[in-house]
């Protein structure tokens, strides 16, 4: 497959790519202003290239705007306008909509066009966009991340990435603006599955630093302490490093909601029953999360995940 585009560069799969990518000669557009989206947009209208975004509340694109963002009504104006697209968006659904949808990117995206999808969707849908994406001419990436919020600010994400590796270095200098750490996964759908590893990691990562915590709290020892001893040596990880901070102030402010989570351990779980695959593990905190959002938590931070466990033994924190 050869794609076309941004000037006279010519990248078909098998040579060593030549990147067109600059801010004198490609477009970008970005649907989506959430937590994360808003800040990852940010870096690149930070890199003057020329960027046009579309959001489903508006208001919350206004920042983006103001630092020289052109509005778009729609996500296949958006497309009409652009390069290379990158959507993230919350759930499965809202990327069908945004992609494939009436008014979706693939209605206008235009041949040697390129999609990235950075939300954090079911590997079947990347793979479905992918076709449909091929079937215009133009090419499709899911490159889902982790780093929460403050890798969104830091533009310190890692990306993974599925889809043709001739179609990520082209787009790499975009993404480097992003993350730090872009590794290309396998075809279409596998930046996905790799996101499902992250989560599962995450999910039952969480279970142990609040447990952690809620023993120490229950010991009368003094918290700061305690990470202090404990952060540096085995038992150190990203989420007791930014997250246990957070549950002990009471910081409960989202960084990635728990509503999202949940939608990820459950794109999770079905991959895991569709490959004959038991994950109990995970099933744990899966029923642990719903509990959080019973408990009104849904659209806390998923640090939140402590007032669950607290609430198993009686405590009330914070």
């Amino acid at each position: 497959m050869v794609f076309t585009g941004w000037g006279s560069a010519v990248i078909s799969a098998g040579e060593h790519p030549v990147s067109a990518v600059s801010p004198e000669s490609t477009r970008v557009g970005w649907i989506g202003t959430g937590v994360m989206g808003r800040s990852m947009c940010e870096h690149l209208v930070a890199a003057a290239y020329p960027v046009t975004v579309h959001s489903r509340t508006a208001g919350r694109a206004q920042p983006l705007l103001d630092g020289g963002a052109a509005w778009a009504p729609s996500p296949a104006a958006v497309a009409a306008a652009s390069d290379v697209v990158f959507t993230m968006v919350g759930f499965p659904s809202d990327v069908r909509e945004v992609v494939l949808g009436p008014a979706g990117v693939l209605t206008t995206l235009r041949a040697g066009g390129v999609l990235v999808d950075m939300t954090t969707t079911e590997p079947s849908l990347s793979r479905a966009i992918d076709e449909a994406a091929r079937a215009r001419g133009a090419a499709s990436l899911d490159a889902p991340v982790s780093g929460g919020d403050v890798g969104a600010r830091n533009a310190s994400l890692s990306i993974m990435v599925g889809g043709d590796a001739t179609v990520l270095e082209r787009v790499r200098p975009l993404l480097e603006l992003l993350g730090k750490t872009i590794v290309h996964q396998g075809p279409a759908g596998s930046g996905q599955h790799t996101k499902m590893v992250n989560q599962t990691l995450i999910a039952t990562g969480l279970i142990g630093v609040c447990e952690a915590l809620l023993y120490a709290h229950r010991a009368g020892l003094e918290p700061s302490a305690v990470l202090a001893s404990v952060g540096g040596g085995a038992a150190g990880s990203w989420s007791l490093q930014n997250y246990a901070p957070r549950m002990l102030s009471g910081d409960f402010a989202p960084g990635f909601m728990v509503e999202h989570f949940l939608k990820d351990m459950e794109i999770t779980l079905a991959e895991a029953r569709r490959m004959d695959l038991a994950l109990p593990g995970l099933a744990l905190a899966h029923e642990l999360f719903l509990a959080l959002r019973a408990q009104g938590g849904a659209r806390d931070g998923v640090h939140a995940l402590i007032r669950a466990l607290a609430s198993l033994s009686g405590v009330d924190w914070r």
